[in-house]
């Protein structure tokens, strides 16, 4: 969304007394073009609750996540919270925020960044050698997966059963769809997957796909 619209959708928020929940999800690892500002950071009428976790970034089982609300909703807040989370893991806070402090999360997410880029470049330029006219991969500036498009009026259920038997974990894009139209891709994941398993996975997959037509 344009830095334009970006602000046309907080002004809109702010006529109709509406609070934008917004969820930040993989920020951190955007491979090209400028970082976007978060709502959150245009924010000048208190209309945006910004939420986030370090799921991704770090690790799931460290289980912390954060919520960045308006000043008016922060005594609401932090009453629900002392109610919903009635043992939070106070020494696990206290040590990521030293590591944060300290500059090493900033290191870490630069060092992920720089491979998950390399993984990435991987995946495509083994898609467009082996996968053209089976399945085509959307651009991607950010994030740890992309979406491919099938191509050759190849099932999505059909192509994920295909390459599990051949031991390549993809999901059809349908499954996260809302509605009477089916999107007909697959979800891709690339971020966990060294360069030679890429290379190796989008083979196989290549041969699943082949076996759908």
């Amino acid at each position: 969304m344009s830095l334009r619209r970006r602000l046309s959708l907080l002004e809109w928020a702010r006529r109709s007394r509406t609070v934008i929940f917004e969820d930040d999800y993989d920020s951190e690892y955007r491979y090209s073009g400028r970082p976007i500002p978060a709502l959150q950071g245009l924010d000048r009428a208190a209309v945006v609750i910004f939420a986030g976790s370090f799921t991704n970034v770090l690790f799931p089982s460290l289980r912390l996540g954060y919520v960045v609300v308006p000043p008016g909703m922060v005594e609401v807040f932090a009453a629900a919270g002392s109610v919903s989370t009635h043992h939070p893991p106070l020494i696990d806070q206290a040590i990521l925020c030293d590591f944060i402090r300290e500059g090493h999360f900033a290191r870490h997410v630069r060092r992920m960044r720089e491979l998950y880029a390399r993984r990435l470049s991987v995946l495509v330029e083994a898609a467009r050698a082996r996968l053209g006219g089976l399945l085509e991969i959307a651009d991607v500036e950010a994030g740890l997966r992309t979406v491919g498009w099938l191509q050759a009026g190849i099932s999505a259920e059909r192509a994920a059963r295909a390459a599990a038997e051949r031991s390549v974990e993809v999901f059809p894009l349908s499954r996260y769809a809302y509605g009477r139209t089916k999107p007909n891709g697959l979800v891709l994941g690339f971020a966990a997957v060294d360069e030679k398993e890429l290379r190796r996975g989008v083979e196989d997959l290549a041969r699943a796909l082949e076996s759908c037509k």
